[in-house]
């Protein structure tokens, strides 16, 4: 049987090494890129980030925000950049989502924008427009029953004579009499209503 090895015990140094390490370790974690080498990267590749925002936004104004922001954006947060060759990609990457939500708030504004009115009538005019209307229905009814039919197939329903000839099973020739005479009936009536 081998003899058992003594367990070493720790020495005071030893416990102070491993804070030491532990506390490089957390320096160098906590420290980031630099505020220096930030700016310095910002300023090297200002340009670039601009035309990168160029591509994905219209206005010179609005990529120059973006690129701004987003130098802020890293600045601010620069302790989570642990490699500083790093910057450069988060700086991209921070143009891009930005400009990303600036193209969501601007379609979201779009659709929440109100649409125009249409050119609306008068109250005068709406008015005026019922009469007629109500004279015309008048009018409608009081006509026989063929020309009638011919009438509201041919003008409201937009169809071709021949059309309305086949819907009503008549001919050509008493489509266009039912609908002339239909028409004068209409003139006069409605000219009486006046």
């Amino acid at each position: 049987m081998p003899a058992a090895r003594p367990s070493r015990i720790p020495s005071q140094r030893d416990g102070a090494d491993t804070a030491e390490a532990a506390s490089a370790t957390e320096n160098t974690v906590a420290a980031g890129t630099t505020v220096d080498h930030l700016t310095e990267t910002y300023r090297a590749h200002y340009r670039s980030l601009l035309g990168l925002a160029a591509l994905l936004l219209d206005d010179t104004a609005s990529c120059e925000d973006v690129v701004q922001e987003a130098f802020i954006r890293v600045h601010s947060a620069r302790k989570r950049v642990r490699d500083p060759e790093k910057t450069l990609a988060y700086l991209r990457q921070t143009v891009v989502n930005l400009s990303r939500s600036a193209l969501r708030r601007r379609i979201l504004g779009l659709k929440l924008l109100s649409k125009p009115m249409p050119d609306m009538a008068s109250a005068e005019e709406g008015a005026y427009d019922q009469l007629e209307r109500d004279s015309l229905i008048k009018a409608m009814k009081g006509l026989q029953r063929r020309q009638r039919e011919v009438l509201v197939l041919r003008y409201f329903a937009d169809m071709t004579e021949a059309q309305v000839a086949e819907a009503l099973g008549v001919s050509l020739g008493s489509v266009k009499a039912y609908g002339s005479r239909g028409i004068a009936a209409l003139r006069i009536a409605m000219e009486a209503s006046a």
